[in-house]
């Protein structure tokens, strides 16, 4: 069950690949992402002194939190294994390859997080990416009138 889908992501990014990753959260975070209350429009993965954070990924406080609700747009922590976690350096520090946060998502009672390896898209792939969209979208209207 997708919570939140980082929409820009697709149109500025050509992913390449896609992994999951757990996200180290507060119970109030766990409470307020399970309620929908996500946005990852300007998200992406950084990776620290070996370690993979979200950064950007806005999680509004949950409204019965008091004390306890953190800040909403602080670094997470995202959970994978060294050698994945290496993996992706070594192809992040390839020529134009970034991470990038796609969707939050539940799965067995956790939240999870997909990240993808992607490159940047040119100016002419994302309208062509435009215009295939368009075109998909008026042959369904068409073919629903007909």
């Amino acid at each position: 069950m997708s919570l939140a889908t980082n929409k820009k992501a697709y149109h500025e990014y050509e992913i390449i690949s896609e992994m999951e990753a757990g996200i180290e959260l507060a119970g109030t975070e766990v409470k307020s992402v399970k309620a929908g209350r996500v946005n990852m429009k300007d998200s992406y993965v950084k990776i620290i002194n070996g370690e993979m954070y979200l950064i950007n990924c806005h999680i509004s406080p949950y409204e019965q939190g008091n004390i306890f609700n953190r800040d909403p747009l602080r670094q997470r922590k995202l959970l994978m294994h060294r050698r994945e976690i290496d993996q992706l350096l070594g192809k992040v520090q390839e020529k134009g390859l970034a991470l990038t946060a796609t969707k939050i998502y539940i799965k067995a009672r956790r939240v999870k997080v997909q990240v993808a390896l992607a490159r940047g898209k040119k100016l002419y792939d994302k309208r062509r990416t435009m215009k295939e969209k368009d075109l998909k979208r008026e042959l369904e209207r068409d073919f629903k009138t007909r």
